[in-house]
Parts: C-alpha cells; sequence; structure tokens
C-alpha cells in the first residue's frame, strides 16, 4: 500500500498517551530508569520494572527508554555538549536522519508530533522510519530552517550523513545538496551504511540525539567520546514554539 502521509505522523494513541495529565508519571517513570542504570541495572530487565510499576504502554515504555539515560552518561554528555558560539568558523556533522525527522515532526506541530525532552536535554520524535523515508510537507521547510540557522551562527560547513539502507537516502541527499545549492550553503552529504561509528569517531561537533553516538559506545576503544551541539533543541527552542513538547525529565 502507497504511504500517503503528509507529515511524519504520531500514533493514533500519542494524544492519549502523552497527554499533560500523564506527564507525572511518565517523568518519574523516566527518573526511576535513571537511577537503576546508574546502579548498573541492564536495560530490559529495568525498563520492565519500572514499566510494571507505572503500568506503562509498550509505547510508553520506549519513550521512556528514549528519554533517560544514568547519571554516568549524562555527566559525560553535559561535559561534551559545544555551545552555539562554539560552533562559529567550525564545520559541523550531522546525524541526517536524526535531526531532520525531529525537525519534521515539530515543525508538523499538534496533533501531528510527539517530541521527547530528555534527562540530557535532548529532543527526541516517536516518529518510526522502519527502513523507509517518505518526504513529507515538512521536509524542504526544515531544511530551510536548518540552514538559516546554522548560517546565523557562522558554521563552517555542514556534513550530513544518510543511512544508505534506508529506501530514497539518495533522493533526499538530492533535495539536500539542491537546496543548499539554491541558498549558497557549504553542505556536503554521504551516504553510508551506519553512521553511528563514523560520528562516534569524528573529531568536530556533532548533531545528534542519539545516545549510542553521545556516549561514544561505537568508538575505538579509549577514544573520547564526542563534542555535539544540541541543535534539534536549540532549532526548536528559538523557532517553533508550535512543537507539543512532552517533558519526560
Amino acid at each position: 500500500m502507497p504511504d500517503r502521509r503528509l507529515h511524519r505522523g504520531p500514533h493514533p494513541e500519542d494524544a492519549r498517551l502523552f497527554a499533560p495529565d500523564r506527564w507525572p508519571g511518565l517523568q518519574a517513570a523516566t527518573s526511576d530508569l535513571g537511577w537503576l542504570l546508574s546502579h548498573d541495572y541492564a536495560l530490559n530487565s529495568a525498563l520492565k520494572l519500572v514499566g510494571d510499576r507505572y503500568a506503562l504502554t509498550e509505547r510508553q515504555r520506549i519513550a521512556v527508554m528514549r528519554s533517560s539515560c544514568s547519571d554516568q552518561s549524562l555527566a559525560l554528555r553535559r561535559a561534551n555538549q559545544a555551545t552555539p558560539v562554539q560552533l562559529r568558523g567550525q564545520p559541523l556533522h550531522l546525524d541526517g536522519y536524526n535531526v531532520l525527522t525531529t525537525l519534521e515532526s515539530a515543525l508538523a506541530g499538534p496533533p501531528h508530533s510527539a517530541i521527547l525532552r530528555g534527562r540530557d536535554g535532548c529532543l527526541r520524535d516517536m516518529a518510526s522510519m522502519h527502513g523507509h523515508y517518505k518526504r513529507v510537507l515538512e521536509t524542504g521547510p526544515a531544511l530551510v530552517l536548518l540552514g538559516d540557522t546554522l548560517a546565523s551562527l557562522g558554521v563552517a560547513a555542514v556534513q550530513f550523513y544518510l543511512d544508505s539502507p534506508v529506501s530514497n537516502s539518495g533522493r533526499l541527499k538530492k533535495m539536500i545538496l539542491q537546496t543548499a545549492d539554491q541558498h549558497g550553503w557549504p553542505w556536503t552529504v554521504d551516504l553510508v551504511t551506519d553512521p553511528d561509528p563514523i560520528l562516534a569517531c569524528s573529531p568536530h561537533i556533532i548533531a545528534t540525539a542519539d545516545s549510542v553516538i553521545l556516549d561514544g559506545t561505537r568508538n575505538h576503544a579509549g577514544q573520547p567520546s564526542p563534542r555535539w551541539f544540541n541543535l534539534t533543541a536549540y532549532l526548536i527552542a528559538a523557532h517553533i514554539p508550535k512543537a507539543c513538547v512532552v517533558p519526560m525529565a
């Protein structure tokens, strides 16, 4: 069946599952999971314990998992986080799908989006591509907003990494480069099998909300975790007031 979605849409139950009256329970669950992870509990068993305690649905459990982290990871991410001033004159390497889908969801606004703000301050969407990327109405505006903002921050050059196994990555690459050419932005795009280890080892500032990358889990042994800029949180706070942000912590 053709994918006829116009927006990076939510699950039909998201309006109920992430309504304001659910926030206290979701926040408590996120905090409890963080405590368990900080004390070396295995993720799966810790998540089941927390999910059962707060009677969370499967989708709420996923949200809590994506929003939580151990105290150790939180400290590491804060120590490696770059400021907007530190971007000036520097190249920026982007986790393309991670950044773009969150911006698309935020621009769609309610009821089309559910954006999670986690313990680390990162914003993560609940949209899932399942190996397939479809351009939506917000794709073009998201790229323009991204480009205008990075230009205003004085970023020297932008390198996108897109997952080549995701279908339509080639088409998205073409759209990104066409948009950059129209505006004179110094952007390049690489299609790679797995951006995670590349970004986790990057000597440049990166933009992603992927916990595995932020913690340097996929880099070489002994190599420090990457410096990163909380790009989607910066963009959404400054330019997308209609975004439906769920405070998970």
